[in-house]
């Protein structure tokens, strides 16, 4: 749409000002391709009924549509912009759109799942990003695992200045106050798997396959 320049409707008021007109966006798409009234349909207190008016697309191709985009809908989150005590929280990035994955839960059964999201996912749409989501389980460990690989080498841990304390905290088990201090960014491609880490190093980075 936006190669072809194609807009949203405009119209003239009574007082001459014009409105719309504007490029499309996911969510003025998915209203067009939701909107039964183009299947010569209308709906009513969420019951659909037969039109009056003919219809511009078949009605078989409309409810195909309409099932595909309820296929493709991301799970529904319970206070998915709440804030979450996330071990990746402004560390973790999308390597396909280089835009922050923020930390969220889904609530099934009593139990919370966590998991990171890809910032642009959410405001562009689930299918514009290959990465989306990934459980936030798997990438915190994967990336734990890298680091006491790294770390293990005394000469990275005098390059990063990290206190012998807080090492041997971490060798036990507590990862929270460490990952903040010695990592600068994560970048997790959904394509492959892969998180690369940057250290906060001049020539700190270390990359793997998510476990």
């Amino acid at each position: 749409m936006a190669h072809r320049r194609w807009t949203t409707k405009s119209w003239k008021s009574k007082r001459g000002i014009r409105h719309g007109g504007h490029p499309f966006t996911t969510a003025s798409v998915i209203r067009l391709l939701t909107n039964v009234i183009y299947a010569g349909q209308v709906e009513y207190r969420g019951m659909i009924y037969p039109g009056e008016h003919q219809a511009i697309v078949d009605p078989g191709l409309w409810k195909a549509v309409n099932t595909d985009l309820r296929d493709r809908r991301p799970p529904k989150t319970e206070s998915t912009r709440g804030q979450q005590n996330a071990l990746l929280a402004g560390l973790l990035f999308c390597k396909s759109c280089e835009r922050p994955m923020i930390a969220t839960y889904t609530a099934k059964g009593g139990r919370r799942y966590h998991y990171y999201v890809c910032q642009g996912a959410r405001q562009k749409g689930w299918m514009s990003c290959p990465t989306k989501s990934v459980p936030a389980s798997l990438i915190e460990d994967s990336l734990v695992s890298q680091l006491r690989t790294q770390l293990n080498d005394e000469e990275t841990r005098l390059r990063l200045n990290l206190p012998e304390p807080d090492w041997q905290v971490f060798v036990e088990g507590e990862p929270t106050r460490l990952v903040p201090t010695v990592v600068e960014k994560l970048r997790y491609d959904g394509a492959t798997g892969m998180v690369s880490v940057k250290l906060r190093t001049p020539q700190g980075s270390l990359s793997g396959a998510q476990q």
